[in-house]
């Protein structure tokens, strides 16, 4: 084992395996730097700072005011310039420390359909007596949250992300910064928290598939459509069948009488892709999506037959995510393990 992990340090470190774009250059150095993991503690290694713009146009001035006492000789100016420059740097230290010291940790993230936003849980943690302010949260591309830990210890929050396909949603790292207490400096970190929400395809509105007329075996409903058992007479309608016409009774009785069967319906439903012919892929499993939560409150079971899965018939709501699981992860790496085929 050590002599493998030796092997990978030293291919990563060798140019010949390094992404040959900036950015791809910035990833490396940034799984590095800061790897995935579902509980981050924030400090020298992974907070990065620099000047913001107001903090350019900070240090500008600081530049003119020295230059301007130069020029001048005025130990005034002189003086206004370096208390400035003092308020720098000590800005430097109060904006890193409001970073520093601080834990992040995953706390999970529920699934959602495709077209909705995944929460993804965070758990944020002060360990020192000090408190963390005006923190900004946000994944890239969506509007970020404004977070204070003064008081509280730990505070929980929910950061969304906008869910746009089925399946493993990876929303890429976490942004975290903050400005305080001046807003002359910026620090950050990217955070991979090591967390994927499961995405279910998108439902179509549709009620429960259409139930066969009757099925033969072990059902549970009596109908009258059937050919397995007698259940009884009936009087006699123009069309009926005069096989079945009960003779004997109407010899007894002369009246025109209809031996009735019946058969045992199956209440079992069947989800199955094989109903849903000429329709893609994706409106293929969206109708199946649909046809799961149309079936769930109802009392009678129902399974779930894909292409190299088949899902027994079950009810309740850890069999109901069973087939939407199964639903989600169809066709992609990662496919649902759980079924029998």
């Amino acid at each position: 084992m050590a002599e493998a992990r030796s092997t990978g340090q030293s291919d990563y470190s060798d140019t010949r395996f390094m992404p040959r774009t900036p950015r791809g250059r910035w990833r490396v150095w940034l799984n590095r730097r800061v790897p995935p993991t579902r509980c981050v503690v924030l400090h020298r290694r992974n907070v990065f700072i620099f000047p913001s713009r107001t903090g350019f146009v900070f240090v500008g001035l600081i530049a003119l005011l020295i230059l301007a006492a130069i020029n001048y000789q005025n130990s005034m100016v002189f003086g206004l310039a370096f208390l400035l420059a003092s308020t720098f740097v000590l800005a430097i230290s109060h904006t890193f420390r409001n970073l520093s010291g601080l834990t992040i940790e995953a706390a999970g993230v529920r699934p959602v359909f495709a077209g909705e936003h995944a929460e993804f849980g965070l758990r944020l943690t002060r360990a020192s007596p000090r408190g963390h302010h005006a923190l900004w949260l946000g994944w890239p591309g969506e509007i970020p949250q404004i977070v204070d830990l003064d008081e509280e210890v730990e505070q929980r929050l929910h950061i969304p992300v906008l869910a746009p396909t089925r399946g493993w949603l990876n929303p890429g790292r976490l942004r975290l910064e903050t400005t305080w207490p001046l807003g002359l400096l910026r620090a950050w970190t990217w955070l991979d928290l090591a967390q994927a929400a499961l995405v279910y395809p998108r439902p179509l509105p549709a009620g429960p598939p259409q139930r066969p007329a009757l099925a033969t075996g072990d059902g549970e409903q009596l109908v009258t459509e059937g050919n397995d058992d007698f259940v009884g007479l009936r009087p006699y309608r123009a069309g009926d069948s005069l096989k079945h016409i009960a003779w004997k009774s109407f010899a007894q009785e002369g009246e025109l009488m209809v031996k009735e069967y019946g058969g045992h319906a199956d209440r079992r439903l069947w989800l199955d892709w094989e109903a849903l012919p000429g329709l893609s892929v994706e409106d293929r499993l969206s109708t199946l999506c649909g046809w799961v939560l149309a079936c769930d409150g109802g009392r009678d079971e129902y399974g779930l037959r894909l292409p190299g899965v088949e899902i027994a018939p079950g009810r309740g709501e850890a069999h109901r995510a069973e087939l939407l699981r199964a639903l989600a992860l169809h066709g992609q790496p990662g496919h649902f393990l759980g079924a029998s085929s």
